[in-house]
Order: structure tokens, then sequence, then C-alpha cells
């Protein structure tokens, strides 16, 4: 699996069954409404409002004369009821198999439900080698139940009921497949999540289910049971280890062009689902997709929960998809008297990557971004990228991207940076990520100041009762603790028609460590969010040293501030009035450079001081939302007259 410098929010490994090895489609989201599984009272106002269909094998009222079912295994809470303990002849019917990765085993589901809605009639049997039975086998099944965290209880995620080291018995094949619960914008509820415990720490796993009430309720409710999803809009392209996320609420927070805006932490957007596919990729590859393409059919299997998504369609059956149309999106040229800032996110760019992926970054900055005069460049590699022998230096990295632009029409470019010192910026090991200055010398100068290192600081003189940088490029506060293990803003300053700008280029500390969306603490633990809170802080305070000296200055704060506009370190930047951030001059539907976990969201950002007025500000959409993406985040440009 590719290293994700943790804009994805984890990287933890270690899943027994997880894509850290063996990546394959599997994930899932939310819902509204109670969803019954028998012909009970509940069942039967539910079914009168067509909301749920006849299960196949239903009859009213419906309870285990002996024995344990799997319903009372599953219980009312996150947690089974009999955890640890062993149970024998645990009926059900194959809804499932999973031969693959290294979470092979199989879903079986009872076909005689009970009455109550939040105890799910559907379990995973995990046999860890390849099961002997198929779909629609009616079997029993011995074993251990257990309680099974994706990725390690540590990450914060909830747990998986499922029976461990099985003895089963196949009783007899070919039997109808328990009619599967249909997801949809009837019955997934707008609320995410309960608020936990405050007395357990804020884990919800002890509270009793509400699936009428919360999306993860009713999720946690169908944990291994039979589910389906209809022409359903693709708001998470198909991506390299296939999976896809879905909306099952087409209505909710939608974007311009097909996706879902995640625009509040209150707002997990319930409607999103995961998608992998039980199939064979040699029997059928699986869809390729982009954001607003639709997939058409029914998409069918049960549900599962995993550590890179939290609860997944693990599709038998699959829709095909219908072309939603999405095109890559092409900014305009700047006029003679803009200046064009933009900034790029090119994704741990190392001359060993392929020279499509160059060619096709190349082909972003200079007819997508129309060939800014100023590039801000984040997750510049070193020489030799992963490998961790000590190299530092970034120039053949970066003149092979300058090649590639000049190759795809464009200028020149001449560049400015500062190696950092070795392994102290995060991002991949090895790598030493870092940000650098593209900037066009036929329509912009950069003013050298020389003196500026890994470990210098930056700090802002007076020229004439103007703003000056004392080291350009430098870096702003290297040895501060809010930067350790993180990359150091990089400040230069720039000449366009004789008037000073000066530019600071950002890749704030990354989310690892947070807990996912669908952590068992409610609300999620955002711990990263503290760092970048301080970044926040410092970079804040040194335009503020900026204009202290010159009220007027002209300074634009770019790059990937890993954060959204409206979380604290967001709003801690503008923090008095130092800096307008653009994004929120756009339409909140349109607030978005990055797709995760059918989540369009915020993670780049352009600021500029109140002396640039009301620039022209674009997000230019090519890369989050497409399966086939040069990189995972979208650039943006700013055009200013100074």
């Amino acid at each position: 699996m590719p290293y994700k410098e943790i804009d994805a929010r984890r990287t933890h490994t270690g899943d027994r069954r997880s894509h850290s090895v063996t990546r394959s489609p599997v994930s899932l989201t939310e819902a509204t409404l109670t969803t019954p599984r028998s012909i009970g009272a509940i069942a039967t106002a539910a079914l009168a409002a067509g909301l749920l269909a006849m299960p196949q094998s239903a009859t009213a009222n419906t309870t285990a004369a002996d024995g344990v079912r799997i319903h009372d295994l599953q219980g009312a809470t996150r947690l089974s009821p009999l955890s640890g303990q062993a149970v024998t002849s645990v009926p059900g019917i194959v809804t499932g198999v999973r031969a693959y990765g290294s979470s092979k085993g199989f879903w079986m589901q009872d076909p005689t439900p009970d009455a109550d809605p939040a105890t799910s009639e559907g379990v995973f049997v995990f046999t860890s080698s390849n099961p002997t039975v198929a779909v629609g086998d009616s079997v029993t099944v011995s074993g251990t139940v257990s309680e099974y965290y994706p990725g390690g209880k540590t990450i914060g995620d909830q747990s998986v009921t499922e029976i461990t080291k099985p003895v089963v018995t196949v009783v007899s094949s070919g039997n109808a497949l328990p009619a599967p619960v249909v997801l949809n914008s009837a019955n997934v509820p707008a609320a995410y999540a309960p608020a936990g415990d405050a007395a357990a720490a804020n884990s919800i796993e002890a509270l009793p289910l509400r699936p009428a009430t919360y999306a993860l309720d009713l999720y946690e409710s169908l944990e291994g049971m039979n589910v389906q999803v209809a022409d359903t809009r693709v708001v998470g392209a198909t991506d390299p280890y296939s999976e896809l996320w879905v909306t099952v609420r087409p209505k909710e927070n939608p974007t311009p062009r097909g996706g879902t805006v995640y625009g509040a932490y209150a707002n997990q957007n319930s409607g999103r689902l995961q998608i992998q596919s039980l199939i064979p990729i040699a029997q059928q590859p699986f869809p390729t997709a982009n954001v607003g393409d639709v997939l058409t059919g029914t998409t069918e299997g049960p549900l599962d929960f995993n550590q890179f998504g939290g609860y997944t369609l693990t599709a038998r059956t699959i829709g095909t998809v219908t072309s939603g149309g999405l095109q890559p999106e092409t900014t305009r040229k700047q006029k003679r008297d803009e200046l064009a800032v933009a900034t790029y996110n090119v994704e741990n760019l190392d001359p060993s990557d392929p020279q499509t992926k160059f060619d096709r970054l190349a082909v972003g900055v200079v007819t997508h971004l129309a060939s800014p005069d100023i590039v801000a460049l984040e997750e510049i590699q070193d020489n030799n990228g992963a490998v961790n022998d000590g190299t530092v230096a970034a120039d053949q990295t970066v003149n092979k991207f300058i090649d590639a632009i000049v190759a795809a029409g464009g200028p020149r470019y001449q560049w400015r940076s500062i190696d950092p010192t070795n392994g102290t910026d995060g991002g991949e090991p090895g790598g030493n990520i870092r940000q650098a200055f593209l900037y066009n010398p036929a329509r912009v100068s950069f003013t050298d100041r020389p003196g500026g290192d890994a470990t210098t600081p930056v700090w802002v003189s007076s020229i004439h009762g103007k703003a000056a940088l004392s080291v350009s490029p430098g870096r702003i506060a290297p040895g501060d603790s809010a930067w350790a293990d993180s990359r150091k803003p990089l400040a230069g300053e720039f000449t366009f028609r004789g008037k000073p700008v000066i530019v600071i280029a950002n890749h704030f500390a990354s989310k690892g460590g947070d807990s996912p969306l669908t952590s068992r603490t409610q609300p999620v633990v955002r711990s990263s969010e503290t760092k970048r809170l301080q970044q926040s802080v410092q970079v804040n305070t040194f335009v503020r040293q900026i204009q202290a000296v010159q009220k007027d200055a002209r300074v634009v704060v770019l790059g990937d501030i890993n954060d959204y506009e409206f979380s604290a370190a967001g709003l801690r930047l503008t923090e008095g009035r130092a800096l307008k951030d653009l994004v929120l001059t756009l339409r909140p539907s349109e607030r978005y450079s990055y797709v995760f976990q059918g989540n369009s969201q915020v993670l780049d950002h352009i600021l500029v001081s109140p002396s640039l007025g009301s620039p022209d500000y674009d997000v230019v959409h090519i890369n989050s939302e497409f399966a086939d993406q040069a990189s995972d985040h979208d650039p943006q440009v700013v055009r200013i007259r100074p």
C-alpha cells in the first residue's frame, strides 16, 4: 500500500483482515429510521409504510425455542453480551464468503429474526483459511463469541462481533437468502452518532442502540446482515484498493459536481457508504467511477466493519457505473496586471516516480492552472525519495518537474526552497518532504537575502519603512516545538510590477492519530488539532509582525493546512483580521479541495492580507473527484492586483 502522509487521517497497520496487506473492497456509513427484522408490531408499521421488504423466511413473532440465536449474541448494544463465551449450533444462512486477504471467513444470517430492531441478525464467522461453505448454505456454527477491533483497539474505532475458532456444519444448500434491508433516504437518519457516556470516557459501546435516531446505531444494528442500495450517486471515486463511496441520501449537502460537502463537525453526512466487492477481480473487475457517477442497479451484500472506512457494504452483486460526465476544471489566464499565485500538493513527488506523474502534474500547472506566476508546492521529496540514507537535496526532483512543465508548454520556472535537516519534518520516512516556490522570471522576480537554512529563523525587518524578510527564502521559527516533526513554513519575498509581495508556503501537521468518524468515542478525539492550532498561532503572529512594520504589506499565506475552514486551526489563522481565508468567499457547496471517505472537504487554503482587497480566487478541481489522479489534492489559485 503506497504511503499516504496522513491527510487520509490514519496510517495504522496490522489489521488482521487488513487492506494494509491485501487491500480489497470494503466500507459503509449511516442511517434514519427503524429497520425491524421480523413481523412484530414495530415491523408491521414499517412494512405498511413501504420502508422495509418482507424477509423471505420471516414469521410473526418468531423466537428461538432452544439455543443461542445470532440476535442473542449480537445484543442491543455494540458489545456482545456473550463475548468470550462458547456457543453451540448457532443457525444461519450463508450470505457472503470472503476468501481473500487476511480476514477469511463468511457471513451468516438468521432467517427467523426477533422483533427487536436493535439486535442484528447477521454475524461474521472468522475461519482464518478459505471457507468451505457457499452462499445459500444453511449452517450451524459452534465457536467462541469475540469482539474484534480492526487495526487494534488503540486507534479508537468500534469492534466487530464475530464467531471465532468455528466448527461449521452444513445442513442444506441452495436456500433463499434473507431479503436485504434496503438503505435509502427514507430510513437512514440524518443524525450521525449519539453522544458518548460521559461516565465512560464518552464511549458509545455500552449505550442501547437507537437505529431510528442515529446512523451509526442503524449500521451497528445491521452489522453482518444482508443490505442493499440502488441507483446511488458516487461521492468518493474508486481508489487503488478497489473501493468507492456512495450516498444513500442524495440531497445531503451536495456539491455542484456531485459530491457531498463536509461543512461542520456536527454534520458527518450520514448517507455516505463505502462499497467493496466480494467478487474476485478476475471474474468481475471492480467498477471505475468518479464523483457524480451513479452506481446503477442494485448493490447487495453483507454489512461489514473495517479499519479503512467503518461500516462497509461488501457486495455479492454490484451495480454498473453510469457516467455523470465529470470533467477536470480549467481556470482562466491571469491578466497582465494580475499576479497569479497558486498552491499545489503534489503528493510525495520524487525522481523515482514515473514520468507520467511528472507530465500530468505539469499539465495541471500549465493547462488547468494557466501557468501561474508563483506556485507553492507541497510534498516535494528529496532526490531519492523514500530511500533513507541522509539525502536531503531536492534539486533533481524540482528540476525534473520544471522540465515537464516546459515540455507541456509552460514557462521555465525558477525555484527557491530550503532543504530540511534529515528526518525532522515528518512525512514518508526518508522522503524529507518540504515546500518549494516556482516562479516565472518573465513575470515576477525573487528577492534573495542569503542566510536562510533549515534552522535559522526568518524575522521581519524594516527597509525604508517597508516590511522585509531578514532572509529570503526563510523558515518561520524552525526551532519552535510547534514544528517538531512537521514542515516549517517557507517565506519568500517577490516583486511584481515593482511592488513587493511576501508569500508564505505551508504544510501543517497531518491528522495522524485522530479518531475515525466511526469512533467508539463520540464526539471523536481530534488530538492532532492541538499541533495545528499552535502552528496557526505561529503563522498568524508572523503575519502580524509584518503588518506591525507595514500596515498595508501585501501578504499571501497558502498551502496544505490539513484542516477545515471551520476548525480551530483554520479560524486561528485569521485572528485579528490579519488574513482573509478565501475559501470562505465561495458558496458553502463549493468549499472543498480533497475528498476523504466520501466527504468533500477543505484541507488546502489561500489567505490574503486586507491590503489585497477581494481578489479573484478559484479551487481548480482536477484530482480529488477522479479515480485517475495525478495527486490526491486539488490545486487552487488567486489572482491579485498588488
